[in-house]
């Protein structure tokens, strides 16, 4: 399942100081502020955003197991993004049994598709499986 997502867009700089926050040359509070709201366009709850070393984690609400895009610029051009799902694969271990998140990771992958593929700031949008 192609759970992760590279493009390429302008619309998203950092904010003062944010890579100071984060790492240097690593950003996406604006992403993943943009992707929140757009996602809540499409039924899809998230919680609050965290600031990790390598990006932002947008929390999203679900039953069961842990779900969340991870959102941030990476090293290159100022305009390259990546986006990626967690869990990565459809199927999560917890405990002594697996969850199969097919169902969850389909609703949330052909969402954030519909919004890169409908905004014409957003383009070179590249799909793949993690690696």
């Amino acid at each position: 399942m192609k759970t992760q997502v590279e493009f390429r867009s302008s619309k998203f700089p950092p904010y003062e100081g944010e890579e100071e926050e984060i790492n240097p040359g690593l950003w996406g509070k604006r992403l993943t502020e943009y992707l929140a709201q757009k996602l809540a366009e499409h039924g899809i709850e998230t919680g609050e955003m965290a600031i990790e070393d390598w990006g932002c984690y947008l929390p999203l609400r679900n039953e069961g197991f842990r779900l969340a895009l991870c959102c941030g610029h990476q090293s290159g051009d100022d305009d390259q993004f990546l986006v990626f799902t967690d869990p990565s694969t459809p199927k999560v271990k917890k405990l002594f049994r697996t969850i199969d998140a097919t169902l969850q990771l389909t609703r949330l992958l052909e969402a954030l598709r519909k919004i890169l593929e409908s905004d014409p700031d957003i383009r070179e949008i590249v799909w793949c499986e993690p690696q």
